[in-house]
């Protein structure tokens, strides 16, 4: 007989979604603070040629650690624990964030976002993970967009709540207002570090009946923190190292951001020779492969819009910028409806032929249709709120509810003892996107004086997607293996 009511595994949702939800709104913030340092001429923005250039770059360059750490990460959770890297993950990010509103310079700045990166790149292979371990197997899915739901409420506070703090504080901090928000949600992610900490724990009588070495229950948190120092000082050097080459050669931002994606081959490469054994069953599959490719588009457009939003809807004619941030919102806001959603529909279908594969490129085409109505809106003057709103909500719905779905078939496909690695690869070759995304976007709105070609690019990045998911044949799926918790 079922058990009914609340139960541990939503005390577990319940904290990693408060994970989604305030590393989201860490690096989510970075717009919408860019935006109005670039229209203020604010600090090492004030009277650079190309703002958005330089300002998608430092975006990539935060994504440049985050893509770099995903592999590792869910490796090091695979060893010592997945909730422990969890819990980690959200205490450096809060370090960081913090750290990001009182320092000052260009090279501080950009120092501090790549080790947010770093931090928070551990965060993604070792949730989704954990929810596998500790969720019913009818409910992964599920589970899974429940829990990522804390990704659309953190991306929609940070796209509305930022520059409404930004407005607050300038009166009284003047031009250096851009800092209240990172020294606010620093200290907002210490405390969600806490709470994650304390009430993520399985229960202990399910522990005793698991294998004290499972990552499910592992805790090794001296041993996975060194874990991390380590890969991070590695990353740190060779990011910035790369950056300050560049700088030196006089390279565009458009180039470090291309140098910085061929870390994703070459990492990939030393791993296979370093780590032949280990990383084998998350390259050797297909079906894996085309997942991890279907989603490069998937986060660039999520860090297109997560990125460049406001600035977007502001130059179509979308009002100031706390009015453009509320029309950008409704973007996020679907996410709340569309996570859940996708993820029920995942597990609906999970037993069917292709059924997850099916729904995904469904999902991914309808997603592509409504940015290319979007685009031709906007494109050709209309500037309605109301109207710019309605296509953002539904093109949201479609974008967010696709991520679990999505999620669901990279643990469905994984082998078992390597799903924490086959997460990290998933995430790590995807956020290539999040890379390229920022500042491809910025240097073409830099370029062409409008963002209709970012959109356009979306679109066509989009429509690929679709077809790499169609390439994915996994037939009638088998039950996934799970350790539930009871």
């Amino acid at each position: 007989m079922k058990k009914k009511g609340w139960q541990r595994y939503h005390t577990i949702w319940a904290m990693l979604f408060l994970g989604w939800f305030v590393s989201y709104i860490d690096r989510t913030a970075t717009g919408p603070v860019i935006t109005w340092m670039i229209d203020n001429k604010v600090s090492f923005l004030s009277n650079v040629p190309n703002p958005h250039g330089l300002g998608g770059l430092i975006g990539s360059l935060f994504f440049a650690g985050f893509m770099m750490n995903q592999y590792p990460g869910g490796s090091i959770g695979d060893k010592f624990g997945h909730r422990t890297v969890v819990v980690l993950s959200i205490l450096w990010a809060g370090i960081t964030t913090l750290f990001t509103g009182v320092i000052s310079g260009l090279i501080l700045f950009v120092l501090i976002r790549v080790l947010l990166g770093l931090g928070e790149g551990v965060f993604y292979s070792n949730d989704r993970s954990y929810i596998v371990y500790h969720s019913p197997k009818e409910k992964v899915g599920l589970g899974m967009g429940v829990v990522i739901t804390g990704l659309s409420v953190g991306l929609t506070v940070a796209t509305l709540g930022v520059p409404l703090l930004l407005n607050a504080m300038e009166p009284v901090m003047g031009k250096e207002a851009w800092r209240s928000p990172f020294i606010l949600l620093g200290v907002i992610t210490l405390i969600a570090s806490i709470l994650i900490y304390k009430y993520m724990k399985p229960l202990s009588a399910s522990v005793q009946k698991m294998n004290p070495e499972s990552p499910a229950v592992k805790e090794a948190y001296g041993s996975a923190f060194l874990q991390m120092l380590k890969y991070a000082a590695v990353f740190v050097v060779i990011i910035m190292g790369i950056y300050f080459a560049a700088l030196k050669m006089g390279l565009s931002d458009i180039a470090i951001a291309f140098i910085l994606v061929c870390l994703c081959p070459l990492f990939i490469i030393f791993l296979y020779k370093t780590r032949k054994s280990e990383i084998r069953p998350v390259l050797a599959n297909k079906n894996l492969i085309f997942l991890y490719l279907s989603f490069i588009p998937v986060i660039w457009h999520l860090w297109l819009y997560g990125y460049w939003s406001v600035s977007i809807v502001k130059d179509f004619g979308g009002g100031a910028l706390v009015a453009a941030a509320l029309v950008a919102s409704f973007n996020g806001i679907a996410g709340i409806i569309g996570f859940p959603i996708g993820g029920r529909i995942s597990d609906m279908v999970a037993g069917t032929e292709n059924g997850r594969r099916n729904v995904l490129a469904v999902m991914t085409a309808l997603l592509t249709v409504s940015i290319f109505i979007f685009a031709a809106y906007v494109m050709t003057g209309h500037n309605n709120p109301v109207i710019m709103s309605i296509i953002l909500f539904v093109s949201g719905l479609f974008f967010f509810a696709l991520q679990p779905v999505s999620h669901a078939l990279n643990a469905e496909i994984a082998p078992e003892n390597n799903r924490g690695a086959a997460f990290g690869m998933f995430n790590f070759i995807s956020e290539i996107g999040a890379v390229l995304s920022p500042v491809v976007s910025g240097v073409l709105r830099d370029s062409t004086g409008s963002w209709g070609a970012p959109l356009l690019l979306d679109g066509v990045l989009l429509a690929a997607s679709c077809i790499l998911v169609l390439c994915v044949n996994r037939g009638v799926s088998t039950q996934m293996s799970l350790t539930v918790e009871k």
